[in-house]
C-alpha cells in the first residue's frame, strides 16, 4: 500500500458543534478540494471522513494531471478537464503559499505511447473525432513518430512507434496534495472531522441535519463527495448516483536519478525518482483479491517496451485501489431537486479535477446553483428513454 501522508492534528475529539454555512461528506481528494475552496467563500465549513476505513483511490492514484483522450461521448467532460488543468498552476500556488507543501505539479506535456503502426492509426482517428464533437473544446495535440520521440526520451525501446503528444497534460504527486489540502483545513478553520462518517441525512428547518457518531452536525449546505459511499448517501437527498467500483492496479519501482522528464499515460516518475506502471482496469467488487499477477505481468510488459531500461530496476510494492466509476464513466455534479441545497459530486479523476472542484466547482455550490453548463453532468442523462 501506498506510504500514508502524515496529516496534521485535527480536533476530532471535538463533537460536531453550532451550525455550518456547508458540510462536505468525505475527505478524500474530491471532498478536500470542493471543502477548500467553499472556504474561500464561506466562514464556517465541516468536513465529515470516514478515515483509513475507507476505499481511498486518493492514496492509490497514479497522480496525471490528464486532457487528451477525455470527453469522447461527452464532449463538456473534455472541456471541464481542460479547464482544470488550466487552474491547476493557481491551485498549486496557493496551497505552497498557505501550506508550505509543494505538490510537484509539473505541466510540460505528456505522451501516449503506441507500439505499432496499427496502434498509431487507430489512436490518430480517436483524437481526430473526439475533438471533432460539436461543443468539444480544442487543444493541440499531434502524432510524435519515433526518431522526433527519442530525442525526448532517451532510451526509448526499439518497439515503440511513435507516440500522441499534447501540451496541456501533466503531473501532480497525489499524496502531497492530499497533505497540502488537510493541512490547509488547519490552516484556514476548516473543521475536519476524521472517523465521523454520516450516517442520516435530514432536510428541515432550512438546513441539513446529519447523524454522526458524536451527535448531529447542521448545516445550510451539504456537499456528498463520500466516493463509492455516494450510490448509499445520494438517497438520503433523493438522488439515484449509479456508482461502481472499478479496480486499478499499480506498480511501483525503486527509486532511481530522474530521467523520464515527459510522463506517458501508463508510465511515470515521481518527482522524488520512484516509477509507478499502471492504468490496468478492472471490473471488481468491493472484496479484497489477491495481487492481479496476469494484470501486473502485462502492465510491466508494455513498461519495459517503453523503456528498456527499466528491466534493471526493482519491484518495490504494488498496490490495488478502486475508482469511482459512474455508469457511463463521467463525472455526476447535482444539486438535488428534493432537496435544494445538497449537492453530489463523484468522479475518477480527483485529481485532475482538483483545481476546477476547488476553484470553479465550490463557488457554484457556494452560491446555491450550478452554473447551466454544468447540465451535462447531472444524472438525468441516465434516464433519457433509448430509441
Amino acid at each position: 500500500m501506498a506510504k500514508q501522508a502524515k496529516f496534521p492534528p485535527a480536533a476530532d475529539a471535538q463533537p460536531p458543534h453550532g451550525i455550518y454555512d456547508a458540510a462536505v461528506i468525505g475527505g478524500a481528494l474530491v471532498g478536500s478540494a470542493i471543502a477548500y475552496g467553499l472556504r474561500r467563500q464561506l466562514e464556517r465549513v465541516a468536513v465529515l471522513d470516514e478515515g483509513d476505513v475507507a476505499y481511498r483511490a486518493s492514496r492509490g492514484n497514479f497522480g496525471l494531471v490528464w486532457v487528451q483522450s477525455k470527453g469522447m461521448g461527452l464532449p463538456r467532460y473534455g472541456g471541464w478537464t481542460l479547464q482544470s488543468a488550466r487552474l491547476w498552476p493557481q491551485l498549486a500556488a496557493e496551497l505552497l503559499d498557505k501550506t508550505g507543501v509543494d505538490v510537484c505539479l509539473e505541466q510540460r506535456g505528456g505522451l501516449h505511447a503506441l507500439l505499432s503502426e496499427e496502434e498509431a492509426e487507430a489512436r490518430v482517428r480517436f483524437m481526430s473525432a473526439l475533438l471533432q464533437q460539436p461543443g468539444m473544446s480544442r487543444y493541440e495535440w499531434r502524432l510524435i513518430e519515433r526518431k522526433e520521440l527519442a530525442e525526448r526520451v532517451p532510451g526509448i525501446g526499439p518497439q515503440v512507434y511513435g507516440a500522441i503528444w499534447s501540451p496541456v497534460d501533466g503531473i501532480a504527486n497525489p499524496l502531497k496534495l492530499l497533505h497540502a489540502l488537510h493541512i490547509a483545513f488547519s490552516r484556514e478553520g476548516v473543521h475536519y472531522l476524521p472517523r465521523c462518517p454520516a450516517g442520516g441525512i435530514r432536510q428541515a428547518d432550512g438546513m441539513f441535519h446529519i447523524e454522526t457518531p458524536r451527535g448531529t452536525l447542521r448545516a445550510r449546505k451539504l456537499v456528498v463527495a463520500a466516493g463509492l459511499g455516494n450510490r448509499t448517501l445520494g438517497g438520503h437527498i433523493g438522488l439515484d448516483v449509479p456508482v461502481r467500483p472499478q479496480r486499478g492496479r499499480i506498480i511501483v519501482l525503486e527509486r532511481t536519478r530522474r530521467m523520464l522528464e515527459l510522463p506517458f499515460s501508463t508510465l511515470r516518475q515521481m518527482d522524488e525518482g520512484s516509477w509507478l506502471i499502471g492504468d490496468s482496469q478492472e471490473e471488481a467488487g468491493f472484496a479484497d483479491e489477491p495481487p492481479g499477477l496476469p494484470v501486473l505481468g502485462t502492465l510491466a510488459e508494455r513498461a519495459v517496451r517503453i523503456l528498456p531500461a527499466l528491466r534493471q530496476v526493482r519491484v518495490v510494492r504494488s498496490w490495488a485501489a478502486l475508482r469511482v466509476m459512474s455508469r457511463d464513466g463521467f463525472p455526476i455534479y447535482e444539486q438535488s431537486p428534493s432537496c435544494p441545497g445538497a449537492f453530489v459530486a463523484t468522479c475518477h479523476s480527483g485529481v485532475t479535477l482538483a483545481a476546477a472542484h476547488a476553484l470553479a466547482l465550490a463557488p457554484m455550490i457556494a452560491a446555491g446553483a450550478l452554473d447551466e453548463d454544468m447540465a451535462p453532468f447531472s444524472t438525468r442523462r441516465f434516464h433519457v428513454p433509448e430509441a
